[in-house]
């Protein structure tokens, strides 16, 4: 019985194992590739970190797809507004331990995304802005008694201690766009004898507007009366005996005119017309 045997052809196996070469090296590229493309997010930004040469300075990767070598790292940072909310003691001018809680909305300048990583890296909430804003309010409330931090200086405290805090900022490559003092809290004692004070000063400033209204009142009343009298001096003044018997006459003779006036008598009593009528 007769014996087959296949032989390959040389020709054959040369083009399987270049197939396989080839599958294999797609398959490397693939992995490659998906590793080389980075996705940033909106509200994102990228830092490129080479492993030869190290940061990229001279640019900061904007949100979309990025491709870059897969021995590289592409570092992202929020880049977006976001709020830190501290809660701090800190000492009134005249050593008064007060609790103040303070919020701050700060955003990494996009720009100098680059240097904030090389200098500072992704902690840099807890290395920069956080000390920025506590050196910030103790500076600032240390200059205040508690009467102006409770009462009336609120508004001159929130915007001073923004200005101090954003001056630290603006040389650590982070953007600062707003502090709200939300909260101070004094011992209640102290509390206690502010309130009462301001109570008193705020009756007597009630008390004090109502003797200037009386005052203005009497002074209203007084030029009105001044008024008046020096009307009827004048009036006096230039009343004379004749005068008067002209306008008496005058006014009798217009009585006269009624119906129920029968006679008019003249060189009455003071040289006046007398009516005399029925009744």
């Amino acid at each position: 019985m007769a014996e087959y045997r296949q032989v390959d052809h040389p020709e054959i196996s040369t083009k399987r194992i270049r197939l396989i070469l080839l599958i294999i090296a797609f398959i490397f590229f693939v992995i490659i590739l998906f590793r080389s493309i980075e996705k940033i997010d909106g509200g994102e930004g990228g830092v490129l970190f080479r492993a030869i040469g190290g940061i990229d300075t001279e640019r900061t990767f904007s949100e979309g797809y990025t491709v870059i070598a897969p021995w590289n790292d592409l570092i992202v940072y929020q880049v977006r507004q976001q709020e830190v909310l501290e809660n701090m003691a800190v000492l009134s001018s005249n050593g008064l331990e007060i609790t103040l809680e303070v919020s701050a909305w700060y955003q990494p300048r996009f720009q100098d995304l680059a240097k904030l990583h090389q200098e500072k890296g992704v902690g840099y909430l807890e290395q920069v802005v956080k000390p920025s804003i506590r050196s910030s309010a103790r500076s600032v409330i240390g200059r205040y008694t508690p009467e102006e931090i409770y009462s009336t200086k609120r508004d001159a405290i929130q915007s001073e201690i923004f200005e101090e805090t954003k001056k630290i900022l603006d040389k650590q490559y982070v953007q600062l766009n707003e502090i709200l003092v939300r909260d101070i809290t004094l011992p209640p004692t102290i509390k206690t004898a502010i309130e009462s004070k301001l109570k008193q000063e705020q009756e007597a400033l009630e008390y004090e507007f109502k003797l200037v209204k009386a005052h203005k009142q009497a002074e209203k009343v007084r030029i009105e009366a001044e008024g008046k009298a020096e009307a009827n001096r004048i009036l006096n003044a230039s009343l004379s005996t004749l005068i008067l018997k002209e306008k008496g006459i005058e006014a009798t003779l217009e009585l006269s005119k009624s119906p129920n006036t029968k006679v008019v008598i003249v060189g009455g009593q003071d040289g006046m017309p007398l009516i005399l009528g029925n009744n």
